[in-house]
């Protein structure tokens, strides 16, 4: 199981894949508002969306697991 962290504190603005969904390396996941930017979470491996942890306008912190891949 490779988990997807988040990179910084920030909000959930926009879940692009849900639970069984395939992705390849770099693909854009979870989308989140830090510092008043748009920050795109990307996989970090190729696989399956196990488990999506979070929801839209979640507050998250830095390293926090927001999915899983397997």
């Amino acid at each position: 199981m490779t988990p997807v962290l988040s990179p910084m504190v920030g909000k959930i603005l926009n879940i692009q894949v849900k639970a069984g969904d395939k992705v390849q390396e770099d693909d854009t996941i979870i989308v989140m508002e830090a510092m008043k930017m748009e920050i795109p979470v990307v996989a970090p491996g190729t696989g399956t969306v196990k488990e999506i942890k979070v929801a839209p306008g979640d507050m998250v912190d830095s390293e926090q697991v927001l999915a899983e891949i397997e």
